[in-house]
């Protein structure tokens, strides 16, 4: 891919404060697009889009609430003429073990990581039409939804498990238009939220990894500008796997 590949095109980016959502935004930007960076986080976002330059556009946005979402897409389009690519990253990841759950934060779980997906999705559709072929919807999973996770808790699992199946729902409608939808599955990546984990679950997860290391959020931003160029134009439905060898179908 060359610095012209995405040129003119226009992305939103979710959770776009830090860790991988950060990584993408400044990735796309690399590759030519105009990136609205959301983030609930409006302080930290404004901090990280002002270092991406005039390309980067910060919004405090709350994925969970379908008209800050409805209103936040339109503001997108109204700025930049159209929109082509939503990655919907945001996501929340607490430890809990399963027994202390309680049913606000298994709600809470699931509102930010897969609720706030399907908001983005919806809202996002009537222009993500309109953009045809170079429509694109990618999906940031997480291996914990392929295999149950090592340490993250169970609704975190359950929630990126139902990104996955709502990635091959959307392909399916959206074939028609063009528009492609596709999952990425990182596994234990390099971000300020593992780094916040206990050392012990650090190091379990870093132990099961055959490649011997954590990911990191540049290799999950390449991927994403790969599946929103034109060269993944053929490529709908599917999860690709970030992982090191960790979970191998």
């Amino acid at each position: 891919m060359t610095a012209e590949d995405l040129a003119g095109r226009v992305a939103v980016v979710t959770g776009a404060a830090r860790g991988i959502g950060q990584a993408i935004a400044q990735a796309l930007i690399a590759h030519g697009a105009w990136v609205a960076m959301w983030d609930v986080d409006t302080s930290a976002v404004e901090q990280a889009a002002h270092a991406l330059g005039a390309a980067a556009w910060p919004c405090g946005v709350d994925v969970t609430h379908a008209e800050a979402v409805h209103t936040a897409i339109r503001g997108v389009v109204d700025r930049f003429g159209g929109l082509h690519i939503l990655v919907n990253n945001a996501g929340i990841c607490p430890m809990t073990p399963f027994e202390q759950i309680s049913e606000p934060e298994w709600e809470r779980v699931l509102a930010v990581n897969l609720k706030g997906a399907f908001l983005c999705c919806q809202a996002a559709l009537p222009f993500l039409r309109d953009a045809g072929p170079r429509g694109r919807i990618i999906n940031i999973s997480s291996v914990a939804g392929q295999m149950g996770g090592v340490s993250v808790g169970v609704h975190y699992a359950a929630s990126k498990a139902g990104l996955i199946g709502l990635t091959k729902a959307l392909a399916h409608r959206l074939a028609p238009y063009g528009v492609t939808v596709n999952c990425i599955a990182p596994g234990t990546t390099a971000t300020e939220m593992t780094a916040a984990w206990p050392r012990e679950d650090l190091e379990r997860a870093w132990a099961r990894i055959p490649l011997g290391r954590l990911a990191q959020p540049d290799e999950i931003a390449a991927a994403v500008c790969y599946l929103a160029s034109d060269q993944a134009a053929f490529i709908t439905g599917a999860t690709l796997d970030i992982n090191g060898g960790l979970y191998l179908r």
